[in-house]
């Protein structure tokens, strides 16, 4: 399962998902983190350049070319929660601390496991 989170330069959970500057892609198998990229999607600085409908092409875009199964994310606003769930994508929300703990953590949750 591959993951999408937010994160600082830390690997902490950054504030946030439509504002983020950096997002991680978590690959997981059998409960394990397998692969950890981070890329620097600078959606902080793009989230205010266009129109909210280009933002959220762009998030969806990286969504779909990195084959993201789940978005976990501190927050994010109700546009973008309506967009991921016409995507039927699974988001977990309230994440924080550690990013890799909160992948397992949110994980454990969506398969019901916890």
């Amino acid at each position: 399962m591959i993951i999408a989170i937010p994160v600082d330069a830390a690997d902490q959970v950054a504030h946030g998902w439509g504002r983020a500057p950096a997002v991680a892609l978590a690959t997981v198998t059998d409960g394990a983190i397998t692969g950890w990229q981070v890329h620097d999607v600078r959606w902080d600085v793009a989230h205010d350049e266009g129109t909210e409908g280009s933002h959220h092409a762009r998030v969806v875009r990286f969504l779909k070319d990195n084959a993201v199964e789940l978005v976990v994310a501190e927050h994010m606003g109700d546009g973008m929660v309506r967009m991921l769930a016409s995507m039927h994508l699974p988001t977990v929300l309230g994440a924080a601390g550690d990013a890799r703990a909160s992948v397992l953590a949110a994980v454990e949750t969506v398969s019901g496991t916890a």
